[in-house]
């Protein structure tokens, strides 16, 4: 009876660290599969996304604390805030848009 017993309980912890291993091999695979996310270049974005502005020492200010922020400056010279919805969404305290 107790030989039985030990073999259960040696078969129950063998299972366990069996599962164990299975879930670090999947915690592993998982962060390869996602690599962290790449920083951009904000002067250069700024510099792109502010050509065209009459005020271009302020917009590139603006720009450059948003793009720190969001990691992401839209494309273009204007517009285009669907593909950066952290920049598109941040306010200035009197509630208008901070990024140009």
């Amino acid at each position: 009876m107790a030989a039985t017993k030990g073999l259960v309980f040696v078969m129950l912890l063998i299972a366990f660290a069996m599962l164990l291993m299975e879930s670090g091999q999947m915690i592993i695979t998982t962060q390869v599969d996602n690599p962290l996310p790449q920083e951009i270049d904000c002067g250069k974005a700024c510099d792109a996304r502010c050509r065209l502005s009459s005020r271009q020492k302020i917009c590139k200010r603006a720009c450059g604390t948003c793009c720190a922020r969001c990691q992401c400056v839209p494309p273009g010279t204007s517009g285009n805030y669907d593909v950066c919805p952290c920049y598109a969404n941040m306010t200035t305290h009197g509630g208008r848009h901070k990024c140009p």
